[in-house]
């Protein structure tokens, strides 16, 4: 009997205007991890576009967000999801049975230079190779 269809992991990360620190763990996450993983972001006031610092910051290491933007976050995208990543900004998920919660506490790069941006980036890239290492993908 031929092996089943093996569903690919979706994670969603989690953060109040989805300009900053959701967008660049997303980043990271489609970096890292391929098209192993399905990564979403989302918030609940989101921003009208990206955080610019953080594209900055992004882009020095060579990952481009500027097509991505800030999204509302939805009971159907959070329910569909199997891991969920609030960004330490206080937004509150839904709570669903059977999901993975996980809260990283980071400090918001709105208003921040690039230097403490790139401290947040390097922060959150430590953050989504744990978390990759525990999906258990092929990268």
């Amino acid at each position: 009997m031929p092996d089943q269809t093996f569903d690919k992991p979706s994670v969603l990360f989690v953060c109040v205007h989805n300009a900053g620190r959701s967008q660049m763990a997303a980043g990271w996450l489609r970096h890292i991890a391929g098209d192993s993983v399905e990564v979403r972001s989302a918030g609940s006031e989101p921003a009208d576009q990206i955080n610019p610092v953080a594209v900055e910051a992004m882009r020095e290491v060579g990952i481009d967000i500027t097509a991505q933007t800030p999204r509302r976050l939805d009971y159907a995208t959070a329910e569909s999801s199997d891991v969920l990543v609030s960004m330490g900004c206080g937004d509150a998920c839904p709570v669903f049975p059977g999901k993975r919660y996980l809260d990283w506490d980071l400090d918001d790069p709105a208003g921040q230079g690039i230097d403490a941006v790139r401290r947040i980036r390097d922060d959150i890239r430590g953050r989504v190779e744990k978390l990759v290492s525990e999906l258990d993908v092929a990268q």
